[in-house]
């Protein structure tokens, strides 16, 4: 009677077991398929000159303004995106002109604006990006564009502007900023810049290249708007108008991914 007894709790135990395991594979099924539901709602790719695209607290955007100037093609994809952070990638080929920018695909924030330098208390921000594929030779450059003028808004790169602060995590390709370095070993957010400075049309822009690659940059670029009030002349009562964080382009092959984007301001 016991060895029967026995023999009937280890076929429940067995019967169970396999309800648990269809149990759990069913589960595992469901979530693949929310994972590529949502995963293919996202994974948008715009491949036009000016296309943008919403995305979640971001604007992604080609922004192919020097493409008359070489020979290639270039797009552009979101990946996943929410009011606080995005992943993205851009794929280009350009090619002759090597000392002409085809582009700047890049994300650009639409709640980090609208407040004089004086009054921005911090402004963190972080990314991560990496070349998933780069040609030999690459001449590109990985860079935050933050553009700042008199009124509290203004299209970037317009007659609002009154300057433009880059901060450049990568320079390939002996590539070199607007204007000529005005000083060096700059220490700011952890990092050391060497700085550089020049007009270009109606602005002037202010370049920070770094010494050393940064793939993975966390730091507050109110570090930034400080320096560049306090030993570069600009004027506490400028607006930020606009935060960008993308890659400019001039000669190669590459495919770079930013994982984790975010930016904000108060």
């Amino acid at each position: 009677m016991l060895m029967k007894a026995g023999r009937l709790v280890i076929r429940k135990i067995s019967k169970y077991k396999r309800r648990v395991s269809r149990i759990v594979w069913l589960i595992n099924m469901l979530l693949s398929v929310i994972s590529l539901f949502f995963a293919s709602a996202y994974a948008q790719t715009i491949s036009g000159e000016t296309d943008c695209l919403p995305a979640g607290g971001f604007t992604l955007c080609q922004n192919l303004w020097g493409a008359n100037a070489g020979v290639g093609s270039q797009s552009s994809t979101l990946i996943s995106a929410l009011e606080d952070s995005v992943s993205w990638s851009t794929n280009w080929t350009w090619a002759n002109n090597e000392n002409s920018v085809k582009s700047y695909a890049n994300v650009e924030s639409t709640t980090a604006k609208g407040l004089q330098l004086a009054n921005i208390t911090t402004a963190p921000t972080t990314w991560s990006w990496s070349y998933e594929m780069q040609s030999q030779g690459i001449r590109a450059d990985v860079a935050y564009d933050i553009w700042t003028g008199v009124p509290p808004v203004g299209t970037p790169a317009s007659a609002n502007s009154s300057y433009e602060i880059m901060i450049w995590l990568s320079g390939l390709g002996g590539i070199q900023p607007v204007g000529s370095p005005v000083t060096s070993n700059v220490a700011l957010a952890g990092h050391t810049w060497d700085l550089w400075k020049g007009p270009n049309t109606n602005w002037q822009v202010l370049s920070f290249v770094t010494q050393t690659e940064i793939t993975d940059f966390s730091v507050d670029l109110k570090e930034f708007f400080d320096y560049i009030v306090a030993e570069q002349g600009v004027d506490a009562t400028q607006y930020l108008q606009s935060i960008q964080a993308g890659t400019e382009p001039f000669t190669g092959a590459a495919n770079l991914i930013t994982t984790d984007y975010s930016v904000s301001i108060a």
